[in-house]
């Protein structure tokens, strides 16, 4: 890709980029949330048309206006969010609009043969029948990598793959990428887990504001270079370090239950404390908070906070408990992407921005947005754009916004950190310090071990939703985490 320019309406996304890639080389592409990185595998996919530059592939100029474009000349793209018809098997997503033509009939023999045979190339066991629907993240991931070798593709762009694996699933993705590459095919792999990087790219490119910063050999730089070139200044620490001022219970739940995914979980949440929630995917984490925020409804079990019994029917009636929940999904479940950072912040609370005979006071609404705005450095044209264009990080940052807004006392955070890259990481774990030092109280989940260790000051590990262990100072290990974790 040489001289790529990419503009929108006030922002230069991308500013006379030029970037190669070598047949069956592993290619990192690194930089902060908003650096220009997925509108550049846009281009190169044709989702978007660059304004100025061109493409080459195998020493040929091509011409990329659409995604049948980019397929015919073998590249194909795995976004973060999957794009596979729930409804739909394997099979049928995997040569979805190449199953038969208007007067033919479809061969599904063939069809199911091919994806299975496909599959098995891929050394994985998958039923091509099954509904898409019914697969875990992991399947439904593996079921878009097929879809992409069904194209012939010579280079495969993989955008976030690992953000919802397990260990045991990332080290299958692994041993497919290095597959991939054996067989002579090119793997662009985006990704803020710098570590992954070191273990399976050759090469790394560092975007950084819309331009190219450096390119380099894995093998010749350390995370510590890689994450100076993506935010353009030194992180003295990963995480920042605070003075622990821990008060009295705030909230205390007894015997919480619902079906087989919470279990008779009781524990203790104290002011000014960040209490951490560990375990494997489906350990029952989520669930438990869910039964707090009363997205769901408890079988069993009781909720305190100040020491008086509290029902909690609702997302509404937990909100005016004072208890946030930024969910797991923050695209599906924390923001309306149509509307506006203004509106989104304002949502939450919508009689703080009311004038006499409530009516909503635009002015007003458009300077409380502005004061997190700028307090939060959520990176956007103004506080007038639509939510769905900013990046993953600073669509974090508004859903952040909205509950500081609320006047919540419990903060639980479930993935606060995935998808976004080490700078916006290291300003959210500073914003969550500054909530404790005020006395609020934080509930944080997380699946990456330095993070939940490092930010907690109590631990609970959970399995087959049931809490089995609550760990303490020095208890707090990556050995002791993942030996209660697995039971």
């Amino acid at each position: 890709m040489k001289h790529i320019s990419k503009s929108f309406p006030g922002v230069m996304a991308l500013d006379d980029v030029t970037f190669s890639v070598g047949e069956g080389e592993v290619h990192a592409l690194v930089g902060e949330n908003g650096a220009g990185k997925s509108t550049l595998m846009k281009i190169i996919n044709g989702v978007y048309s660059a304004d100025q530059g061109e493409i080459y592939i195998s020493g040929k100029k091509v011409s990329i206006k659409n995604p049948l474009d980019a397929q015919r000349n073998g590249v194909s793209i795995i976004f973060q969010e999957f794009n596979l018809v729930d409804t739909l098997s394997v099979a049928e997503n995997i040569f979805i609009g190449r199953l038969g033509g208007k007067k033919k009939m479809i061969d599904w023999k063939s069809i199911y043969k091919e994806a299975e045979k496909l599959l098995k190339s891929l050394n994985y066991d998958l039923d091509p029948r099954a509904a898409v629907e019914t697969l875990s993240v992991a399947q439904m991931q593996m079921t878009e990598i097929a879809k992409a070798m069904s194209f012939d593709a010579k280079i495969i762009i993989m955008d976030e793959p690992s953000a919802v694996l397990t260990d045991n699933e990332l080290k299958k993705l692994f041993d497919i990428v290095e597959d991939l590459k054996k067989r002579g095919i090119t793997v662009i792999y985006i990704s803020h887990r710098l570590e992954e990087i070191f273990q399976i790219c050759d090469k790394v490119t560092v975007l950084r504001d819309g331009k190219i910063i450096d390119t380099g050999n894995v093998e010749d730089l350390n995370k510590e270079q890689i994450i100076e070139m993506m935010v353009g200044r030194k992180l003295d620490q990963e995480f920042p370090k605070r003075e622990k001022k821990i008060g009295d219970v705030i909230l205390r739940a007894k015997g919480l239950r619902r079906g087989d995914r919470v279990q008779d979980v009781s524990f203790e949440l104290r002011r000014g404390e960040i209490l951490g929630f560990a375990g494997l995917v489906g350990a029952g984490r989520t669930e438990t908070m869910r039964l707090l925020f009363g997205a769901d409804q408890m079988t069993a079990g009781s909720i305190e906070l100040n020491g008086k019994q509290v029902h909690i029917k609702s997302p509404m009636e937990a909100k005016g408990e004072g208890i946030a929940l930024l969910p797991e999904d923050r695209k599906k479940q924390g923001l309306l992407l149509e509307l506006p950072i203004t509106e989104n912040i304002s949502l939450v609370k919508l009689k703080k921005v009311m004038s006499k005979g409530n009516l909503i006071n635009k002015k007003k609404e458009k300077d409380v947005a502005k004061g997190y705005f700028d307090s939060l450095k959520i990176k956007a044209p103004s506080v007038t754009q639509r939510v769905y264009f900013l990046s993953g990080g600073n669509q974090q940052k508004v859903v952040i916004a909205k509950w500081l807004f609320s006047d919540a006392d419990i903060f639980i955070l479930d993935e606060p950190t995935r998808g976004i890259d080490v700078g916006a990481k290291y300003e959210i774990y500073m914003l969550m310090n500054e909530l404790v030092a005020q006395g609020k109280s934080i509930i944080l989940i997380s699946s990456e071990m330095n993070e939940i260790i490092a930010m907690s000051d109590r631990i609970m590990v959970m399995h087959d939703g049931k809490i089995c262990a609550e760990l303490n100072g020095e208890e707090i290990t990556p050995e002791n985490v993942l030996k209660h974790a697995i039971n």
